[in-house]
């Protein structure tokens, strides 16, 4: 029998049935998997505990995008790399979804025994930090984070969208940064810089077109707007064209990134939902290829370049 550690984050989303742990337990041991359960207790918890799995076929993220970058994290501090696998149980589940998955965690877990397949996918890096799918600074970056988990466990996405509105109303700050692509350098002031490795983000389908998890490239996407007209306005843009081409934006693909912030400010970044505060004002963003992950087969066509 194979054996299967599952990570379960009981804050993660909305509250879930009593019991539902148990038929966890019992569809793994349906598809010959001995499991065990491991629990989230706190931040950086998870980390801990993906460092000291021993002898394991499969681990099992159950929790949100936040509790997979933890896990994720945790596996590339080891020197034998896990395959690794997302349940989503969050609010927004960006990568659940890209990944194929629906809204039932039980139906969901049959469908990655039933019909999962191993895959290998770029991770990105922040300075050596991972995040699995995007990560940024700026304008509405505080979002995630800054949403109370009793208001997403009652509202869901919704919450969400209560917190951007708020932030529309308080002062944008530009960000005056020099950054290097491809050895070209840029400056300017921005409001907010968001770099990705996913087709969905903050709950939009195809924010970025023609992503492949495993292309060797991520997409920087930098905006200069500061009025409140001007940031709405784009939003309307965001679903009805692609997003090189909506003004106030500037974007670029590539698998290396320099960034400088021209001044002594503490810098936050968002990493896959979480906050991330940086001791220094300098950063290097990379690609860590060949991260094995096990998924449905339902969006692999779309999602991976390599057969």
């Amino acid at each position: 029998m194979k054996k299967c550690a599952v990570i379960y984050n009981p804050t993660s989303g909305k509250s879930l049935p009593k019991g539902f742990l148990r038929e966890v337990v019992t569809i793994l041991m349906d598809y010959e998997y001995e499991p065990n359960v491991l629990y989230s207790k706190y931040r950086g918890h998870i980390i801990e505990l993906v460092k000291e799995i021993t002898d394991v076929d499969l681990l099992i993220s159950l929790g949100g995008d936040g509790t997979f970058n933890e896990v994720m994290t945790g596996n590339l501090a080891r020197d034998e790399k896990l395959l690794l696998a997302h349940i989503p149980v969050g609010t927004t589940n960006d990568i659940g979804v890209m990944f194929g998955y629906g809204k039932n965690v039980i139906d969901n877990l049959k469908l990655l025994l039933s019909d999962g397949c191993e895959k290998e996918m770029d991770i990105c890096l922040v300075n050596e930090r991972p995040f699995v799918y995007v990560a940024g600074f700026g304008k509405f970056m505080n979002i995630p984070y800054d949403t109370k988990r009793e208001t997403k466990k009652k509202l869901g996405y919704l919450a969400y969208v209560f917190q951007a509105f708020r932030s529309l109303r308080s002062r944008t700050k530009l960000y005056d940064v020099t950054y290097t692509i491809d050895d070209e350098e840029y400056n300017g002031l921005y409001s907010f810089m968001l770099i990705g490795n996913a087709t969905r983000i903050a709950g939009i389908n195809n924010f970025f077109y023609d992503v492949k998890l495993d292309d060797d490239r991520f997409e920087v996407l930098l905006c200069n707007l500061r009025m409140k007209q001007d940031i709405v306005r784009t939003l309307y843009y965001l679903g009805k064209t692609s997003i090189d081409k909506v003004p106030g934006f500037y974007f670029h693909k590539t698998d290396n990134l320099k960034i400088k912030f021209n001044s002594t400010d503490r810098i936050s970044w968002c990493l896959d939902g979480e906050k991330f505060e940086a001791d220094n004002n300098e950063f290097d963003i990379r690609v860590l290829r060949n991260i094995r992950i096990m998924l449905p087969k339902k969006n692999v066509d779309s999602l991976f370049k390599k057969k």
